[in-house]
């Protein structure tokens, strides 16, 4: 059977077109690497802009508008920015005058955009859920470069609503508003990617290396989530135990040297345990020394990261008696974490892509 052409002669540029045709789509294929968000500053008006974006996402916090909206738009967003400002502060990319997640998300879409070699018929390029660069911009961008299919990647290893969901949902409301929709793929979790598991694992091991000191503990700690999302289905819970698991049993280690948490948790109700607070505090107390955390939810490090783990867990494990403590850093554009997304790309765009 002859194969069907891509498009229809009258689409091509061996027929004219009339003058007033819209502009023709040409076959490209665009890839988008899609994070959290980041703050465009670290001032109270920029920090204010970017939580009430976050804090208002019906999939971050589900309260109704009516009750959640004045305790965000009043008491929260009058003194939370100030406190994440200078957290954000502590950690900014200076020479580049943005914080170091929007950095490294750049260079992963530099580095995958560098894989393919310069093919003029991939386009990668990156956003962010909350901030900027925003998801339908970019979108539009990669359409008005003649992109017919895209594929998103949310970067989260591990599923939840609160991120791999909202992230699409972006997505999503951006082409409700084309007359003309790409064909489009996400990508689902990883958390379980024998690659992803094998680059934590080297990556801890890598790390531990160059220490002139062995750990007693390492912590695998996930950003939290409302226990209550758990209970409605959000798998979240379930892939991070599995990430834990399938690291430990690749590093051969016992149940008590890899241990599991659950960090950033915010408001009053309870979140999925144990807290890395108060686990960090009771390991001290209890006598362990030495304790290194990786946060493996996380692709790129971010204020979650740097600020919260490398700076306040590290001075709440000394304060309570411990005595080393190291974190290990996020795959980030390492060779190990770009194999990863590199490897997932290419097997989503099969198909598309000869």
């Amino acid at each position: 059977m002859q194969r069907m052409p891509d498009a229809p002669a009258s689409l091509t540029h061996s027929v004219p077109l009339p003058e007033d045709h819209p502009p023709v789509r040409t076959q490209k294929t665009g890839v988008m690497l899609i994070n959290l968000g980041t703050p465009d500053g670290t001032t109270y008006w920029p920090m204010r802009r970017y939580l009430s974006q976050f804090l208002s996402d019906k999939r971050v916090i589900d309260y109704p508008s009516w009750f959640w909206q004045p305790i965000l738009q009043g008491m929260i967003l009058s003194t939370r920015p100030k406190r994440s400002g200078a957290a954000y502060a502590s950690i900014w990319n200076h020479a580049d005058d943005e914080s170091p997640l929007r950095t490294i998300t750049r260079q992963q879409a530099d580095k995958l955009r560098a894989g393919f070699g310069g093919r003029p018929d991939v386009v990668v390029d990156w956003a962010m859920r909350y901030g900027q660069p925003a998801v339908g911009d970019v979108l539009q961008r990669l359409f008005d470069e003649g992109c017919s299919r895209v594929l998103f990647m949310a970067l989260y290893p591990q599923y939840s609503a609160t991120t791999t969901a909202t992230a699409y949902d972006d997505a999503f409301r951006k082409l409700l508003t084309l007359r003309w929709q790409p064909a489009v793929r996400t990508v689902g979790p990883w958390h379980d990617d024998p690659l992803y598991i094998e680059a934590i694992a080297s990556s801890i091991e890598e790390h531990l290396a160059t220490l002139d000191w062995e750990p007693e503990v390492v912590i695998t700690s996930f950003h939290g989530l409302p226990k209550r999302y758990h209970t409605a289905g959000d798998p979240y819970h379930c892939h991070c135990a599995k990430t834990n698991r399938l690291v430990r049993e690749r590093l051969g280690w016992p149940k008590d040297k890899l241990q599991i948490c659950f960090q950033s948790r915010f408001g009053p109700e309870p979140w999925l345990q144990p807290y890395l607070d108060e686990t960090v505090e009771q390991l001290a107390r209890d006598g362990v020394k030495r304790l290194a955390v990786i946060s493996p939810a996380f692709v790129a490090d971010c204020v979650e990261t740097l600020e919260e783990i490398d700076q306040e867990t590290r001075e709440e494990f000394l304060e309570n008696g411990g005595e080393q403590f190291t974190y290990i850093p996020c795959l980030n554009d390492t060779d190990g974490g770009m194999r990863v997304i590199d490897a997932i790309v290419r097997r989503e765009l099969q198909g598309w892509l000869d």
